[in-house]
């Protein structure tokens, strides 16, 4: 399978943000991953789901939502809004590159990253075909769950009882297409075997379906 691989600078505020974007041939739909605190676009979880939607003629882009300086500090990993402002900005980025302007695009949030995927999503609307959580804190998002439009694909691991009550609170508040998926016998990290591919699964089977639509 042929890949176009880049790696970019995505400019936010007044800092570059570094990413990888992956595109393969006939890109169906193309997510971007917004990740956890303390996380990168290095995420070894995060590039296993990109690897296998890649595989699917689905196209990657991993960035950093926060730079190296910024992640240092415990407030600015958890501050939502700032996320959510950098997410978008990588969004516009995404629409104003020839090569990616017509591609539908999808959010995959992980952690905070989720939070920040659907307070973004309302600002966009339907620009976001989809959106895909793993071991997220939806809850982040408070008020603006209500607002968003974008089919909403949320997954915890059965293990992971404090955050899936959180997301289970989460839930009820959304108002689009949704669906709460429970993987059993995982913990946050999704760790244990076969549970971070039966994330993957999920998560192309959720993009395909929307990407389709």
């Amino acid at each position: 399978m042929a890949l176009f691989e880049e790696l970019v600078q995505i400019p936010a505020d007044s800092v570059n943000l570094e990413g990888i974007m992956v595109l393969p041939e006939q890109t169906r739909g193309l997510v971007l991953f917004a990740h956890g605190s303390g996380s990168s676009r290095l995420s070894p979880r995060n590039n296993f789901v990109a690897q296998q939607l890649q595989q699917e003629k689905i196209g990657t882009l991993l960035m950093d939502l926060l730079t190296e300086r910024e992640d240092t500090a415990y407030a600015t990993r958890f501050d939502i809004d700032l996320l959510t402002e950098r997410l978008l900005q990588a969004t516009q980025w995404l629409q104003d590159q020839p090569r990616t302007q017509p591609i539908a695009i999808g959010y995959f949030g992980a952690s905070t990253g989720a939070a920040a995927a659907l307070k973004a999503a309302t600002t966009v609307g339907l620009t976001i075909r989809a959106i895909v959580s793993r071991g997220g804190r939806p809850d982040l998002a408070e008020e603006a769950l209500a607002s968003v439009q974008s089919p909403t694909l949320l997954i915890v691991g059965g293990n992971d009882e404090i955050v899936l009550q959180l997301n289970r609170d989460a839930y009820a508040q959304l108002r689009s297409e949704k669906k709460l998926t429970i993987v059993p016998g995982a913990s946050h990290l999704f760790e244990e075997p076969g549970t971070l591919e039966k994330v993957a699964q999920l998560a192309i089977q959720w993009f395909k379906q929307h990407f389709a639509a």
